[in-house]
């Protein structure tokens, strides 16, 4: 008899403990159902990248909430540029932030296209601390270290001798290096006279007097005022699914406002998350600030216009010959008004 009243006792326990797995299996998908009702348009990757600031929005977005308002789950991926087109292209990915290093691509039919501005500045051209060299015409004969020939910082060293009058073909060379300590070095060792720096590197060796800034990005009359990096959305996501991209770009114009509001509380942001590789906080906002982030006043404000910095650009790629089509062409390839605003 006791044998069988603990057998009684054990199925019992058996079938309630069960019962309790069922109901608990139960509320998990009902907790994950509920979750991913919670994301109007569901779960998106965007391809980012640790270790700068000029990509703050992109962090402010997913830390301040902005993304989640807008019913996007956002999760940060790392990419290369390769493969960033290519995500871009298939709709595997629906924005990301590049310059006019998408330029290219884009003329040759990948379908990717530009909505709105990123921000201004983030490239340094040095020369060593106490050079003689002043100007343009002073590297005539020059060696000129870059990451990678075609890749920003040499296509913005070649716009920028060439609006000098001095060819970026004939009359200097460019060297790559692919680590942009190493190309400090040369600079220091004498082997190249200048070099083309992304932030926070150019920057860096600038403020800690290792060199001397020839060209800043963010300031010289080239480049001043307009965007240097856009936001690339995917052509094919923008047709078929183009609320997804206006909630996207109505949660960053959100980070915009934010970082122009709260620049030291960015960095901090940045800094705790560790998306920066930038100790010095002082030096850090600096840099944030010399972005330019825009609220929607500020840039109303500024006459900052997206599309003429795009066909100012365009033409003076044209006409180093980066780019076949002309301006006008290049500009309605890939330039699209989107007007994410409710």
């Amino acid at each position: 008899m006791k044998f069988i009243q603990t057998l009684l006792s054990f199925a019992a326990a058996f079938t309630l403990g069960f019962a309790l797995i069922a109901c608990e299996e139960e509320k998990s998908e009902k907790a994950a159902v509920t979750n991913e009702s919670a994301f109007k348009y569901g779960t998106v990757e965007i391809p980012v990248s640790d270790g700068t600031l000029c990509i703050a929005p992109f962090f402010v977005a997913k830390e301040k909430g902005f993304f989640a308002k807008e019913g996007v789950d956002v999760k940060f991926v790392s990419a290369n540029a390769e493969t960033r087109k290519i995500g871009l292209n298939n709709g595997t990915y629906p924005i990301t932030n590049s310059d006019f290093a998408f330029f290219q691509s884009v003329e040759n039919g990948v379908n990717i296209k530009v909505v709105e501005g990123f921000h201004v500045g983030c490239i340094h051209l040095l020369v060593k601390k106490g050079s003689p060299i002043r100007s343009a015409q002073d590297l005539k004969g020059k060696k000129i270290a870059v990451n990678a020939i075609g890749a920003t910082p040499h296509q913005a060293a070649t716009l920028w001798l060439e609006a000098n009058g001095v060819s970026a073909i004939n009359d200097v060379q460019f060297l790559p290096y692919a680590d942009g300590n190493l190309a400090l070095e040369a600079l220091e060792r004498g082997q190249v006279e200048a070099v083309s720096l992304w932030d926070p590197l150019g920057s860096l060796a600038a403020v800690d007097g290792r060199a001397d800034v020839l060209m800043d990005l963010a300031t010289d009359p080239v480049f001043a005022g307009r965007y240097c990096c856009f936001y690339y959305v995917s052509g094919v996501l923008l047709e078929k699914e183009p609320e997804k991209i206006k909630a996207l770009l109505r949660a960053l114009e959100q980070a915009h406002t934010w970082i122009s509001e709260h620049p030291e509380e960015t960095v901090e942001l940045m800094q705790a998350g560790k998306h920066s590789a930038i100790e010095d906080k002082e030096f850090a906002t600096a840099l944030i600030k010399s972005y330019e982030y825009q609220s929607p006043e500020q840039k109303a404000k500024s006459g900052r216009n997206l599309k003429a910095d795009l066909h100012y650009f365009a033409d003076l790629l044209h006409k180093v010959g980066y780019l076949q089509l002309n301006a006008d062409e290049f500009t309605e390839k890939i330039y699209r008004e989107v007007d994410w605003h409710k």
